[in-house]
């Protein structure tokens, strides 16, 4: 029976595992292919007063509502288009948008724990993990959160000591070992990329999708 191939791609924050789906994903952009971002699945706090949820530990697996993220994956694997949740951070729980999906032969599962879940690992072909040294992650975190998002050194400093780096070795560092190909260096790995695509296709053809 036909059915998509799915690729779970995690490593730390900062470790460029969305420049090696972004790599993947040009290099195959003319097949039928979609991203699908573990952090729109963070849960549902409205019920939940907004003091509280200025406390949530985004890198923790409880603040992950896997249960949608693999009812949305079941019914892509089924070709049934899904509605993804939009995360709102600025008041840190979902947003009333969502995102119309259609369902494609190849899903790239992206973030830093979707390899912490058994059930979510089961669903995978492939399970890729980004390994990136990690003064390396701190350095390119430190250029994101300051540019993009406007904090202070002090403040990235301060969260990556207390939440980041004792989750990372908590939660996502152990869960290496679950990976089929491990990519050091991230998205300046080519070599790497260039044969995780020719792995992908060899699935589609093996799959007659191609």
């Amino acid at each position: 029976m036909r059915k998509p191939v799915v690729i779970g791609v995690t490593g730390g924050s900062g470790s460029g595992k969305t420049s090696v789906t972004n790599s993947i994903y040009e290099s195959l952009k003319d097949l039928s292919i979609l991203v699908l971002e573990q952090d729109y699945y963070y849960k549902d706090q409205r019920n939940v007063p907004f003091e509280e949820r200025l406390k949530t530990n985004y890198d923790h697996p409880l603040a992950f509502d896997n249960d949608l993220l693999i009812e949305h994956i079941e019914k892509l694997l089924r070709y049934e288009p899904i509605e993804k949740p939009v995360y709102d951070y600025s008041i840190h729980t979902r947003s009333e948008k969502v995102i119309p999906v259609q369902p494609k032969d190849v899903i790239i599962l992206e973030g830093i724990l979707v390899l912490e879940d058994e059930r979510l690992r089961d669903l995978m072909d492939i399970k890729l993990y980004v390994d990136t040294d990690a003064d390396l992650r701190i350095i390119r975190r430190l250029q994101r959160d300051i540019k993009e998002r406007g904090r202070s050194i002090e403040s990235v400093i301060d969260q990556y000591l207390n939440v980041v780096r004792p989750m990372h070795n908590q939660f996502i560092e152990p869960t290496k070992r679950y990976a089929d190909i491990i990519i050091p260096e991230g998205g300046q790995n080519h070599v790497a990329i260039d044969l995780m695509v020719t792995k992908i296709q060899t699935i589609l053809e093996q799959k007659s999708i191609l």
